[in-house]
C-alpha cells in the first residue's frame, strides 16, 4: 500500500504548530505497519541547509492553472527512513515564514496541482492521498476536477484530515475560479460555494472520499453549531464518512529519559522528576522549594487556548502557595499581561515569551501540573507530553483533551488529571485549586502520577486505525 502525505509541514522540515508534529511522526507508524508513506510538501526558503542537504532535485516541469504556468523543481530526500518530497518554487516559498501572506491563495492553488501534476515523477504509484488541512483542501477536488480522467490518479482515492476546523482558506469565488480554471458549476453549495465566498476547506470537506478529524469528541463537537465554524451541516451530511482518530506523540522525541534539555533522565521516579523541578526554578528566579506546587503552560498565546481564564484567575491563584511558568507567543494583549504579571508577583510568576524547544522541555518535566483550559481543542499535543513526562493536566472536557485525560476520582482512585467542564473562571480556579490541594498527599498524587503513566501516548493506536481505514478505501 503505497500512500502520499500532502501536508504544509512536516517535522523535521519546518514547523509552526502541531499538524508538523503529526505529519513528522505519522508516517513513520504507518511504516512500521507496512504501510508506504511518503510525505509531499513546499521547499520552504526556511528550511535549514542540514535538512537540504539529504535531498536532490529529481525533476522540473512547468504546471498550468489559471492564465499562468509555472516552474516546478521535485526534489527527493530520505529522513528518519521516511521519502519527503519537497515541491520547489522560489517565487512563491523562498520566504521568511509558511503563511500569513497575501498571495496565499495562489501559492497553495500552485502546491496543490504540482502535487498531482508530478504524478510520474514520483518513482512510484500511490493508491491513496492523504490531505491534511485547508492548504491541501484542494487536493481532492482536483483528483474529482481537473484529474478525474488521468491515467496515474484515475483510481485514486483520498483522505481529508481536518486538524482545526477555524482555519479555512477562505477566498472570493472569482479569485479562486480563475486560480483553478474552474466553472461556475464548481462554485455551488455541492460544491466550493461558502456563504458568498470559496473554502478550499469545504473543498476537502466536499469531495475527499472519508474525512478524519483528530479526536473522537471533537468529531462529534464539529457537527454542531457551536465548534462546526459554520461548516457544521455538511460535516452532519458526511457524518457516515467522518471518523475522528486520537493524535500520540513521538515518543523517540518527548522522553524525559532521553531528553538533552533536562538535567536528570527520569522515568517513574517523582523524586528525580523533582530534581529538574529545583533546576528550573533556580533558572527561572523562583524560589526554590520541591514542595511549592509549580504550573506550567506552554502554548500559543490566542483566545482559544483559554488564557482569557487564566488571566481572570491568576492574582487570586497566586494568593495561595504557588508558582507558575508560562512560555508562549501569540496575542498582544496576552504578551502584555503576562508580562505584568511577572512584575507583580516576582516571586510566585514568570513568563518567557517566545518558543523554545529547551524551556518548553524543562517545564514538562519541572513542572508539577499543566494547565491547558482552551475554550476549544481539537486534540491538543501538550497534555500528552505532560503525561509522558509525569506532569499532571489540568484541562477543559471539551475534544481530545476530554478523550485523552481521565478525572481524578477520589472514591475510586482513578484518574490521570484533573478536569472542568464549563468554559467559566470560576470552574477553571476551582478545579486548579482542588489539584494543588491533592498536590501536598504524596501518596496520593504519586497515584495519579502512577495512573497517567500507564496510558499509551504513542500513535501505534492510531496508526492502526489510519491502517485500517486506508485498507477500506483501496480495497
Amino acid at each position: 500500500m503505497n500512500v502520499l502525505f500532502a501536508t504544509s509541514e512536516a517535522v523535521p522540515i519546518a514547523k509552526t504548530g502541531g499538524l508538523a508534529d503529526v505529519a513528522g511522526a505519522l508516517p513513520k507508524a504507518l511504516k512500521e505497519l507496512s504501510v508506504n508513506v511518503s510525505v509531499v510538501m513546499p521547499k520552504y526558503g526556511l528550511i535549514k541547509d542540514e535538512v537540504l542537504q539529504h535531498f536532490t532535485q529529481i525533476a522540473n516541469f512547468e504546471v498550468g492553472f489559471g492564465w499562468r504556468n509555472q516552474y516546478v523543481g521535485l526534489w527527493k530526500g530520505e529522513l528518519d527512513g521516511i521519502t519527503y518530497y519537497l515541491i520547489d518554487n522560489e517565487y512563491y516559498f523562498k520566504r521568511g515564514g509558511l503563511y500569513g501572506y497575501g498571495d496565499d491563495a495562489e501559492r497553495f492553488v500552485f502546491f496543490s496541482v504540482a502535487v498531482l501534476a508530478a504524478a510520474f515523477y514520483y518513482e512510484q504509484t500511490f493508491q491513496l492521498v492523504h490531505c491534511n488541512d485547508w492548504q491541501t483542501g484542494l487536493i481532492p477536488f482536483l483528483l474529482k476536477q481537473r484529474f478525474a480522467d488521468h491515467e496515474y490518479w484515475a483510481k485514486a482515492k483520498s483522505v481529508f484530515t481536518i486538524h482545526n476546523l477555524m482555519y479555512q482558506g477562505i477566498y472570493g469565488i472569482e479569485q479562486l475560479k480563475e486560480l483553478l480554471g474552474a466553472g461556475d458549476e464548481w462554485f455551488t453549495a455541492v460544491g466550493l460555494e461558502f456563504y458568498g465566498d470559496a473554502s478550499c476547506l469545504k473543498a476537502g470537506v466536499q469531495f475527499a472520499d472519508k474525512l478524519t478529524t483528530v479526536s473522537p469528541t471533537y468529531a462529534l463537537e464539529i457537527q454542531t453549531a457551536y465548534y462546526g465554524e459554520r461548516m457544521d451541516s455538511l460535516l452532519s451530511y458526511r457524518k457516515e464518512d467522518l471518523i475522528g482518530i486520537v493524535n500520540g506523540i513521538d515518543t523517540s522525541i518527548f522522553n524525559p529519559m532521553n531528553d538533552p534539555h533536562i538535567k536528570l533522565p527520569y522515568r517513574h521516579s517523582l523524586q528525580r522528576k523533582r530534581k529538574n523541578k529545583l533546576d528550573l526554578q533556580e533558572e527561572m528566579s523562583l524560589p526554590v522549594d520541591e514542595t511549592i506546587p509549580l504550573i506550567g503552560l506552554v502554548s500559543r498565546l490566542v483566545e482559544q487556548k483559554g488564557l482569557d481564564l487564566v488571566i481572570a484567575t491568576l492574582d487570586e491563584l497566586l494568593q495561595d502557595n504557588v508558582q507558575m511558568i508560562v512560555l508562549g507567543a501569540g496575542d498582544e494583549k496576552y504578551e502584555r499581561y503576562f508580562y505584568e504579571a511577572s512584575l507583580r508577583h516576582p516571586t510566585k510568576f514568570r513568563f518567557w515569551l517566545g518558543y523554545s524547544d529547551r524551556v518548553a522541555s524543562r517545564i514538562y518535566a519541572g513542572a508539577d501540573m499543566f494547565a491547558m483550559p482552551s475554550r476549544f481543542e481539537p486534540c491538543g499535543l501538550s497534555q500528552l507530553i505532560s503525561l509522558q513526562y509525569r506532569t499532571v493536566p489540568i484541562v477543559r472536557e471539551t475534544g481530545g483533551l476530554k478523550d485523552t485525560v481521565l478525572p481524578y476520582n477520589e472514591f475510586t482512585a482513578e484518574g490521570s488529571g484533573f478536569t472542568f467542564a464549563n468554559y467559566n473562571a470560576h470552574e477553571y480556579l476551582v478545579t486548579v485549586q482542588r489539584a494543588v490541594r491533592i498536590y501536598q498527599d504524596a501518596e496520593v498524587w504519586q497515584r495519579i502520577v502512577d495512573n497517567g503513566s500507564r496510558v499509551d501516548y504513542s500513535w501505534s493506536s492510531s496508526a492502526k486505525q489510519y491502517k485500517t481505514l486506508y485498507e477500506q478505501l483501496i480495497s
